[in-house]
């Protein structure tokens, strides 16, 4: 059976209010094992007597479903065979509905809130654990983004015209890509400027801490 297949089983048979899995792969050609790890390396696997262990959750704590789904399905697509068992289930008491407003519908949301003639913004992603720095930077790469290192977050510029950012669609379809991955987070606009115009600049420059952005 496929990796895809044994995951959709797994997840199948999970409490309906479950938060955290545990999951461990046994990788029949112990050759392939390095591969293996390296398809799986957003969801951060650790290797235990011959296979690998790694995590989904539908809190941001680890990889979500969806995200489990995908890399597995690099593993099926590369013909690396192996059997997919279930460690442990976590279910969090009182754990409120999950959000289904994805990071791309989040931003729409909030350009729906600026004024028609808005020119420039600063704004940011917060992820909702560390392990998702690494994958996110990468996804967000083509908007130059910086890290909070107060936060577990990224600022990135947005131009909507001409100057110094990202396109508001560059934005849309980076997020979408976060999305893809199964990365929880939030999404905003901290600062915005309306109708601005460049002479022999680059754009605006904001100063937070002291620091130009």
């Amino acid at each position: 059976m496929r990796l895809v297949a044994q995951w959709r089983r797994i997840e199948s048979e999970l409490p309906a209010d479950w938060d955290d899995a545990r999951l461990s792969l046994e990788v029949r050609d112990a050759a392939k094992l390095t591969r293996a790890a390296a398809l799986l390396g957003p969801a951060n696997p650790g290797r235990r007597d011959g296979g690998l262990l790694f995590a989904a959750s539908r809190s941001g704590a680890a990889a979500g479903p969806e995200a489990v789904r995908r890399l597995l399905g690099r593993l099926d697509d590369e013909r690396i065979p192996g059997t997919l068992t279930l460690v442990s289930a976590a279910v969090q008491a009182g754990r409120e509905p999950e959000s289904t407003t994805t990071l791309a519908a989040a931003w729409e949301t909030a350009l729906a809130t600026l004024p028609g003639d808005w020119s420039d913004l600063l704004c940011e992603l917060e992820v909702v654990s560390s392990d998702y720095l690494q994958r996110t930077a990468l996804l967000l790469s083509p908007l130059n983004p910086t890290r909070d290192p107060a936060k577990v977050a990224f600022r990135f510029r947005v131009a909507r015209r001409f100057g110094y950012g990202a396109s508001p669609q560059m934005v849309r379809r980076c997020l979408e890509r976060v999305d893809e991955e199964g990365v929880r987070g939030r999404v905003a606009i901290l600062r915005a400027l309306s109708d601005t115009h460049n002479v022999a600049t680059q754009g605006p420059v904001w100063y937070v801490g002291g620091k130009p952005v």
